[in-house]
């Protein structure tokens, strides 16, 4: 990758900054983003997606590590001819997708390739995001993505703490799920008006597969929605009591006490 000018220069010569509707918040110190990148990693010649790239600051530590390739996809036209100075400056290993990401078929971009995501995830949709990468066709082999702090601590909870919830199970039943890095708003521009954490996923040996996982999101939707009620009560539509002593659960427990083995035997139950 040849010399590149500062990623503040390269947005003030191209007149950018961040745009609000896009929950943009940029990554500028190479410092931080080098250390990202570390955690991730190693990829070892595989390919690497990132989301939302903005100006580049996470890409160009991406492409310092031991990655074959990396695919970054944009939302943000404004971004694109920016990314592809990038791209040009780099032999070939970037590639650069105009595209929303909620929309985007990964298996297609990756031609048969193994893949891992990093990104430092649009506020607006991060969670989204995780859902689809969690429960859709295509498994990346790890995910290193960075949301406010508050989502990855939902994320990575264990059963019976405050932060326990409907994103912890599902994230949990797939894969094993650890806050890795706190990032204040200071480090990043603009600052936003809470704090950031970086969450690493690496996907379990035997997942859920695809029905389990339909019931498991099921399952979790009416226990948490009605997460101060026993599951007697909040489970009323998918079998209530009955269904949890089908599973070993007690009727009389609410949904924020049942570990993600337990929701797993629910959702299994709730299927038969």
């Amino acid at each position: 990758m040849r010399d590149l000018a500062p990623l503040r220069d390269v947005l003030e010569a191209h007149g950018l900054s961040a745009d609000k509707r896009f929950g943009q918040h940029f990554l500028l110190d190479l410092n931080i983003t080098r250390k990202i990148a570390r955690l991730a990693g190693p990829f070892e010649g595989d390919v690497v997606i990132e989301v939302g790239p903005g100006p580049g600051g996470l890409t160009r530590a991406l492409l310092e590590t031991d990655a074959e390739h990396v695919i970054v996809v944009e939302k943000d036209r404004r971004f694109i001819p920016l990314l592809q100075e990038l791209a040009d400056s780099c032999d070939g290993r970037l590639t650069v997708i105009e595209g929303d990401a909620l929309k985007v078929n990964e298996l297609e971009l990756l031609k048969g390739r193994t893949g891992h995501l990093v990104s430092n995830l649009p506020y607006n949709v991060g969670t989204p995001l995780l859902i689809k990468w969690l429960t859709g066709p295509w498994r990346p082999k790890s995910l290193t993505l960075m949301f406010q702090k508050e989502v990855a601590d939902r994320v990575a909870a264990p059963a019976g703490s405050d932060a326990y919830g409907r994103l912890s199970v599902i994230s949990q039943a797939v894969c094993e799920a650890r806050v890795v890095m706190d990032l204040p708003a200071r480090a990043f521009t603009p600052p936003p008006k809470v704090a950031s954490a970086v969450v690493r996923l690496d996907p379990r040996p035997d997942p859920p597969l695809t029905g389990m996982l339909q019931a498991l999101e099921k399952v979790t939707a009416a226990a948490f929605g009605q997460r101060r009620k026993m599951l007697r009560s909040s489970l009323k539509s998918l079998g209530g009591a009955s269904l949890c002593e089908a599973a070993g659960i007690s009727p009389e427990a609410r949904a924020e006490v049942i570990d993600v083995a337990g929701f797993l035997r629910l959702a299994e139950a709730s299927r038969s």
